[in-house]
Protein backbone atom coordinates (compact mmCIF):
# COMPACT_ATOMS: atom_id res chain seq x y z
CA UNK A 1 0.00 0.00 0.00
CA UNK A 2 2.89 2.24 1.03
CA UNK A 3 4.16 1.78 -2.86
CA UNK A 4 0.94 3.45 -4.19
CA UNK A 5 0.13 6.11 -1.67
CA UNK A 6 3.81 7.64 -2.03
CA UNK A 7 3.76 7.85 -5.59
CA UNK A 8 0.08 8.95 -5.91
CA UNK A 9 0.98 11.21 -3.45
CA UNK A 10 4.09 12.85 -5.33
CA UNK A 11 2.31 12.89 -8.45
CA UNK A 12 -0.74 14.51 -6.91
CA UNK A 13 1.25 17.38 -5.68
CA UNK A 14 2.44 17.90 -8.88
CA UNK A 15 -1.13 18.17 -10.35
CA UNK A 16 -2.29 19.88 -7.53
CA UNK A 17 0.39 22.85 -8.54
CA UNK A 18 -0.73 23.29 -12.04
CA UNK A 19 -4.13 23.41 -10.83
CA UNK A 20 -3.17 26.53 -8.69
CA UNK A 21 -1.26 27.94 -11.33
CA UNK A 22 -4.11 27.39 -14.23
CA UNK A 23 -7.49 27.25 -12.86
CA UNK A 24 -9.70 29.54 -14.36
CA UNK A 25 -12.34 31.53 -12.02
CA UNK A 26 -14.96 29.05 -12.39
CA UNK A 27 -13.24 26.22 -10.50
CA UNK A 28 -13.16 24.14 -13.38
CA UNK A 29 -10.02 22.16 -14.43
CA UNK A 30 -8.96 19.93 -17.23
CA UNK A 31 -5.73 17.46 -16.04
CA UNK A 32 -4.58 17.75 -19.85
CA UNK A 33 -4.06 21.59 -18.66
CA UNK A 34 -1.62 20.21 -15.78
CA UNK A 35 -0.21 17.62 -17.97
CA UNK A 36 0.93 20.60 -20.55
CA UNK A 37 2.30 22.53 -17.92
CA UNK A 38 4.31 19.60 -16.80
CA UNK A 39 5.38 19.13 -20.52
CA UNK A 40 6.58 23.18 -20.81
CA UNK A 41 8.57 22.64 -17.72
CA UNK A 42 10.34 19.79 -18.39
CA UNK A 43 11.22 21.27 -21.81
CA UNK A 44 12.74 23.94 -20.12
CA UNK A 45 14.30 21.95 -17.77
CA UNK A 46 16.02 19.77 -20.99
CA UNK A 47 14.16 16.89 -19.48
CA UNK A 48 12.07 16.23 -23.38
CA UNK A 49 13.15 15.81 -26.83
CA UNK A 50 11.49 15.33 -29.95
CA UNK A 51 13.86 15.74 -32.16
CA UNK A 52 17.14 14.48 -33.02
CA UNK A 53 19.87 13.95 -30.50
CA UNK A 54 19.84 12.83 -27.09
CA UNK A 55 18.43 12.74 -23.28
CA UNK A 56 20.89 12.83 -20.19
CA UNK A 57 19.99 14.06 -17.20
CA UNK A 58 22.42 14.13 -14.20
CA UNK A 59 22.02 11.38 -11.79
CA UNK A 60 19.56 9.18 -13.64
CA UNK A 61 20.25 5.72 -15.12
CA UNK A 62 18.83 6.38 -18.86
CA UNK A 63 20.50 7.27 -21.82
CA UNK A 64 18.78 8.19 -24.74
CA UNK A 65 19.94 8.58 -28.56
CA UNK A 66 17.08 9.39 -31.23
CA UNK A 67 17.43 9.67 -34.92
CA UNK A 68 14.78 10.09 -37.47
CA UNK A 69 15.73 10.22 -41.43
CA UNK A 70 13.16 11.54 -43.84
CA UNK A 71 13.09 8.77 -47.30
CA UNK A 72 12.27 9.28 -50.64
CA UNK A 73 8.58 9.38 -50.85
CA UNK A 74 7.95 12.77 -49.00
CA UNK A 75 7.89 14.31 -46.26
CA UNK A 76 8.79 12.48 -43.12
CA UNK A 77 5.87 11.21 -41.03
CA UNK A 78 8.09 9.48 -38.78
CA UNK A 79 8.04 11.25 -34.85
CA UNK A 80 9.20 11.00 -31.57
CA UNK A 81 9.44 11.73 -27.89
CA UNK A 82 11.30 11.02 -24.77
CA UNK A 83 10.57 12.56 -21.34
CA UNK A 84 12.77 12.12 -18.45
CA UNK A 85 11.15 12.14 -15.13
CA UNK A 86 7.82 11.65 -16.72
CA UNK A 87 4.84 13.35 -15.15
CA UNK A 88 7.35 14.91 -12.56
CA UNK A 89 8.72 11.69 -11.10
CA UNK A 90 12.29 10.79 -10.83
CA UNK A 91 12.26 7.24 -11.56
CA UNK A 92 10.11 7.63 -14.75
CA UNK A 93 10.93 7.78 -18.40
CA UNK A 94 8.06 7.78 -21.03
CA UNK A 95 9.53 6.97 -24.92
CA UNK A 96 7.48 6.99 -27.93
CA UNK A 97 7.87 6.23 -31.39
CA UNK A 98 5.39 7.03 -34.04
CA UNK A 99 5.08 6.03 -38.14
CA UNK A 100 2.56 7.78 -39.98
CA UNK A 101 0.75 7.03 -43.40
CA UNK A 102 -1.69 8.27 -45.93
CA UNK A 103 -2.08 11.84 -46.55
CA UNK A 104 -2.34 13.02 -43.94
CA UNK A 105 0.33 10.83 -41.42
CA UNK A 106 2.47 13.42 -40.66
CA UNK A 107 0.18 14.93 -38.78
CA UNK A 108 -1.80 12.23 -37.26
CA UNK A 109 1.83 11.17 -36.21
CA UNK A 110 2.12 14.56 -34.31
CA UNK A 111 -1.23 14.88 -33.05
CA UNK A 112 -1.04 11.39 -31.44
CA UNK A 113 2.61 11.79 -30.09
CA UNK A 114 0.77 14.84 -28.05
CA UNK A 115 -2.51 13.17 -26.91
CA UNK A 116 -0.79 9.68 -25.99
CA UNK A 117 1.50 11.65 -23.19
CA UNK A 118 -1.56 13.92 -22.10
CA UNK A 119 -3.76 10.99 -22.01
CA UNK A 120 -1.87 8.31 -20.36
CA UNK A 121 -0.46 10.58 -17.86
CA UNK A 122 -4.28 12.10 -16.23
CA UNK A 123 -5.64 8.18 -16.60
CA UNK A 124 -2.51 6.92 -14.43
CA UNK A 125 -2.98 9.63 -12.39
CA UNK A 126 -6.93 8.82 -11.56
CA UNK A 127 -5.78 5.03 -11.69
CA UNK A 128 -3.25 5.81 -9.12
CA UNK A 129 -5.83 7.89 -6.54
CA UNK A 130 -8.36 4.59 -7.11
CA UNK A 131 -5.45 2.49 -6.00
CA UNK A 132 -4.62 4.79 -2.98
CA UNK A 133 -7.98 4.87 -1.96
CA UNK A 134 -8.40 1.10 -1.43
CA UNK A 135 -6.52 0.00 1.63
CA UNK A 136 -6.44 -3.77 0.34
CA UNK A 137 -5.14 -2.70 -3.13
CA UNK A 138 -1.27 -3.97 -2.03
CA UNK A 139 -2.80 -7.23 -1.81
CA UNK A 140 -4.96 -7.60 -5.34
CA UNK A 141 -3.26 -5.36 -7.25
CA UNK A 142 -0.32 -4.95 -9.22
CA UNK A 143 1.25 -1.61 -10.62
CA UNK A 144 1.41 -3.45 -14.48
CA UNK A 145 -2.38 -3.72 -13.81
CA UNK A 146 -2.87 -0.46 -13.01
CA UNK A 147 -0.20 0.37 -16.65
CA UNK A 148 -2.22 -1.51 -18.67
CA UNK A 149 -5.48 -0.41 -18.03
CA UNK A 150 -4.12 3.05 -18.19
CA UNK A 151 -2.90 2.70 -21.69
CA UNK A 152 -5.79 0.84 -22.88
CA UNK A 153 -8.07 3.59 -21.61
CA UNK A 154 -5.31 6.01 -23.19
CA UNK A 155 -5.33 4.65 -26.61
CA UNK A 156 -9.49 4.55 -26.81
CA UNK A 157 -9.32 8.00 -25.90
CA UNK A 158 -7.33 8.94 -28.42
CA UNK A 159 -8.93 7.22 -31.41
CA UNK A 160 -11.64 8.60 -30.38
CA UNK A 161 -10.92 12.17 -30.26
CA UNK A 162 -8.56 11.74 -33.51
CA UNK A 163 -11.82 10.80 -35.47
CA UNK A 164 -13.41 13.95 -34.68
CA UNK A 165 -10.31 16.46 -34.78
CA UNK A 166 -11.58 19.28 -36.84
CA UNK A 167 -8.27 19.89 -38.80
CA UNK A 168 -7.01 16.56 -39.55
CA UNK A 169 -9.03 14.17 -41.69
CA UNK A 170 -7.99 10.88 -40.14
CA UNK A 171 -10.16 9.06 -42.83
CA UNK A 172 -7.35 7.98 -45.13
CA UNK A 173 -4.82 8.11 -42.85
CA UNK A 174 -3.35 7.15 -39.50
CA UNK A 175 -0.78 6.55 -37.31
CA UNK A 176 1.34 3.42 -35.19
CA UNK A 177 2.71 4.16 -32.11
CA UNK A 178 4.62 2.22 -30.00
CA UNK A 179 5.59 3.52 -25.92
CA UNK A 180 7.17 2.60 -23.15
CA UNK A 181 7.39 4.04 -19.71
CA UNK A 182 10.66 2.79 -17.58
CA UNK A 183 9.52 3.14 -13.85
CA UNK A 184 12.37 1.77 -11.78
CA UNK A 185 13.65 -1.48 -12.98
CA UNK A 186 10.55 -2.41 -15.26
CA UNK A 187 9.56 -1.80 -18.38
CA UNK A 188 6.15 -1.41 -19.76
CA UNK A 189 5.60 -1.37 -23.70
CA UNK A 190 2.27 -0.50 -25.19
CA UNK A 191 2.00 -1.37 -28.95
CA UNK A 192 -0.29 -0.67 -32.08
CA UNK A 193 1.25 -1.13 -35.09
CA UNK A 194 4.60 -2.87 -36.46
CA UNK A 195 6.92 -0.55 -35.10
CA UNK A 196 9.29 -3.02 -32.86
CA UNK A 197 10.99 -2.75 -29.23
CA UNK A 198 14.17 -5.01 -29.38
CA UNK A 199 15.87 -5.15 -26.23
CA UNK A 200 19.83 -6.58 -25.91
CA UNK A 201 20.60 -8.28 -22.97
CA UNK A 202 23.74 -10.19 -21.53
CA UNK A 203 24.19 -13.73 -22.36
CA UNK A 204 26.36 -16.25 -19.88
CA UNK A 205 29.18 -16.26 -22.00
CA UNK A 206 29.13 -12.56 -22.16
CA UNK A 207 27.61 -12.11 -25.65
CA UNK A 208 24.62 -9.45 -26.22
CA UNK A 209 21.66 -10.97 -27.53
CA UNK A 210 18.49 -9.47 -28.95
CA UNK A 211 15.00 -10.31 -27.00
CA UNK A 212 11.92 -9.15 -29.19
CA UNK A 213 9.59 -7.47 -26.91
CA UNK A 214 6.73 -6.60 -29.49
CA UNK A 215 4.43 -8.02 -31.88
CA UNK A 216 4.15 -6.92 -35.33
CA UNK A 217 0.87 -6.22 -36.12
CA UNK A 218 0.84 -7.32 -39.18
CA UNK A 219 -2.32 -8.57 -41.37
CA UNK A 220 -1.28 -11.81 -42.22
CA UNK A 221 -0.90 -12.67 -38.08
CA UNK A 222 -3.40 -15.28 -37.65
CA UNK A 223 -5.25 -13.88 -35.46
CA UNK A 224 -5.42 -10.49 -36.83
CA UNK A 225 -6.15 -11.96 -40.44
CA UNK A 226 -9.37 -13.81 -38.00
CA UNK A 227 -10.52 -10.59 -37.18
CA UNK A 228 -10.05 -8.54 -40.20
CA UNK A 229 -12.25 -11.63 -42.04
CA UNK A 230 -14.79 -11.93 -39.35
CA UNK A 231 -15.32 -8.02 -40.04
CA UNK A 232 -15.45 -8.22 -43.98
CA UNK A 233 -12.36 -7.05 -44.52
CA UNK A 234 -9.65 -8.49 -47.27
CA UNK A 235 -5.99 -9.57 -46.60
CA UNK A 236 -4.02 -10.29 -49.58
CA UNK A 237 -0.67 -9.15 -51.46
CA UNK A 238 -0.40 -7.08 -54.61
CA UNK A 239 1.20 -8.98 -57.56
CA UNK A 240 4.63 -6.79 -57.69
CA UNK A 241 4.70 -7.16 -53.69
CA UNK A 242 5.13 -10.56 -53.07
CA UNK A 243 4.93 -11.59 -49.33
CA UNK A 244 3.97 -8.17 -48.12
CA UNK A 245 0.04 -8.63 -46.80
CA UNK A 246 -2.31 -5.79 -46.83
CA UNK A 247 -5.63 -5.26 -45.10
CA UNK A 248 -8.16 -3.81 -47.86
CA UNK A 249 -11.87 -2.86 -47.99
CA UNK A 250 -14.80 -5.29 -48.70
CA UNK A 251 -15.20 -3.96 -52.23
CA UNK A 252 -12.85 -1.36 -52.94
CA UNK A 253 -8.78 -1.75 -53.98
CA UNK A 254 -8.08 0.32 -51.11
CA UNK A 255 -6.95 1.71 -48.68
CA UNK A 256 -4.19 -1.40 -48.41
CA UNK A 257 -2.50 -0.70 -44.97
CA UNK A 258 0.56 -3.00 -44.33
CA UNK A 259 -0.10 -3.26 -40.25
CA UNK A 260 -3.60 -4.16 -38.48
CA UNK A 261 -2.95 -2.20 -35.82
CA UNK A 262 -3.15 2.01 -35.91
CA UNK A 263 -4.44 4.96 -34.64
CA UNK A 264 -6.99 6.78 -37.33
CA UNK A 265 -7.20 5.17 -40.44
CA UNK A 266 -11.30 5.26 -40.32
CA UNK A 267 -12.12 4.00 -43.39
CA UNK A 268 -11.56 0.26 -41.90
CA UNK A 269 -11.87 0.44 -38.40
CA UNK A 270 -15.32 -1.24 -39.25
CA UNK A 271 -13.54 -4.11 -41.06
CA UNK A 272 -11.08 -5.26 -38.75
CA UNK A 273 -8.57 -2.54 -37.80
CA UNK A 274 -8.11 -1.57 -34.27
CA UNK A 275 -6.24 0.90 -32.19
CA UNK A 276 -5.98 -1.76 -29.14
CA UNK A 277 -2.02 -1.84 -27.49
CA UNK A 278 -0.61 -5.16 -26.72
CA UNK A 279 0.88 -4.36 -23.40
CA UNK A 280 3.47 -5.81 -21.71
CA UNK A 281 5.93 -5.67 -19.13
CA UNK A 282 9.79 -6.51 -18.73
CA UNK A 283 11.78 -6.51 -15.52
CA UNK A 284 15.68 -4.94 -16.10
CA UNK A 285 18.21 -6.60 -14.17
CA UNK A 286 22.08 -5.94 -14.88
CA UNK A 287 22.39 -8.13 -17.48
CA UNK A 288 19.95 -5.54 -20.03
CA UNK A 289 21.73 -2.90 -21.92
CA UNK A 290 19.45 -1.20 -24.52
CA UNK A 291 16.14 -1.37 -26.01
CA UNK A 292 15.74 -0.60 -29.37
CA UNK A 293 12.18 1.44 -30.62
CA UNK A 294 12.27 1.68 -34.09
CA UNK A 295 10.07 2.62 -36.90
CA UNK A 296 9.67 -0.75 -39.57
CA UNK A 297 11.92 1.27 -42.06
CA UNK A 298 14.18 -0.31 -39.99
CA UNK A 299 13.38 -3.60 -39.72
CA UNK A 300 12.28 -4.38 -42.91
CA UNK A 301 16.34 -4.48 -43.97
CA UNK A 302 17.83 -5.01 -40.51
CA UNK A 303 17.55 -8.23 -38.11
CA UNK A 304 17.31 -7.88 -34.63
CA UNK A 305 20.61 -9.38 -34.13
CA UNK A 306 22.30 -6.46 -36.62
CA UNK A 307 20.60 -3.73 -34.67
CA UNK A 308 21.85 -4.90 -31.08
CA UNK A 309 25.44 -5.41 -32.63
CA UNK A 310 25.44 -2.19 -34.54
CA UNK A 311 24.49 -0.18 -31.55
CA UNK A 312 27.19 -2.04 -29.11
CA UNK A 313 29.68 -1.73 -31.92
CA UNK A 314 28.96 2.61 -31.62
CA UNK A 315 31.48 3.99 -29.71
CA UNK A 316 30.09 7.41 -29.29
CA UNK A 317 26.29 6.18 -27.64
CA UNK A 318 25.40 9.41 -28.17
CA UNK A 319 25.47 8.51 -32.10
CA UNK A 320 24.03 5.21 -31.89
CA UNK A 321 20.33 5.65 -33.05
CA UNK A 322 21.97 8.08 -36.11
CA UNK A 323 24.56 5.07 -36.85
CA UNK A 324 21.59 2.49 -36.92
CA UNK A 325 19.30 5.06 -39.13
CA UNK A 326 22.36 5.17 -41.50
CA UNK A 327 22.92 1.59 -41.48
CA UNK A 328 19.27 0.94 -42.55
CA UNK A 329 19.33 3.55 -45.09
CA UNK A 330 22.37 1.57 -46.94
CA UNK A 331 20.95 -1.64 -46.54
CA UNK A 332 17.54 -0.16 -48.48
CA UNK A 333 19.68 0.72 -50.86
CA UNK A 334 21.79 -2.68 -50.98
CA UNK A 335 18.56 -4.84 -50.51
CA UNK A 336 15.80 -3.25 -52.19
CA UNK A 337 16.71 -1.61 -55.34
CA UNK A 338 14.34 0.45 -57.29
CA UNK A 339 12.17 0.96 -54.24
CA UNK A 340 12.02 4.10 -52.19
CA UNK A 341 13.46 4.38 -48.60
CA UNK A 342 10.64 4.57 -46.30
CA UNK A 343 11.38 6.79 -43.27
CA UNK A 344 13.39 5.56 -40.65
CA UNK A 345 13.53 6.85 -37.05
CA UNK A 346 14.76 5.06 -34.03
CA UNK A 347 15.67 5.62 -29.88
CA UNK A 348 17.80 3.69 -27.85
CA UNK A 349 17.26 3.56 -24.57
CA UNK A 350 20.73 2.90 -23.11
CA UNK A 351 19.65 1.39 -19.41
CA UNK A 352 22.85 2.13 -16.96
CA UNK A 353 23.96 5.29 -18.03
CA UNK A 354 27.83 6.41 -17.17
CA UNK A 355 28.38 9.82 -15.97
CA UNK A 356 27.80 11.82 -18.48
CA UNK A 357 27.56 15.64 -18.34
CA UNK A 358 25.60 16.51 -21.42
CA UNK A 359 21.86 16.86 -21.19
CA UNK A 360 19.97 17.64 -24.23
CA UNK A 361 21.97 18.05 -27.58
CA UNK A 362 19.57 18.13 -30.78
CA UNK A 363 21.45 16.95 -34.41
CA UNK A 364 20.47 18.11 -37.24
CA UNK A 365 18.77 15.82 -39.25
CA UNK A 366 19.79 15.21 -42.93
CA UNK A 367 17.67 16.47 -45.32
Amino acid sequence: MGHFSSMFNGLARSFSLKKRKNSSGNGKYDGRDAVEAMAKEAKRNDLILRSSGTVNVDGSKNFASLFSRRGEKGVNQDCFIVWEEFGCQQDMTFCGIFDGHGPWGHFVSKQVRESIVSSLLCIWQESLAEASADPDLDKKVQRFNIWKESFLKACATVDQELEHHPKIDTFYSGTTALTIVRQGEVLFVANVGDSRAVLATTCDDGNLVPVQLTVDFKPNLPQETERILQCNGRVFCLDDESGVHRLWLPDESSPGLAMSRAFGDYCVKDFGLISVPDVTQRHITSKDQFVVLATDGVWDVISNEEAVEIVSETPDRAKAAKHLVQCAVRAWKRKRRGIAVDDISAIVLFFHSKHFCQHIYPVTTPK
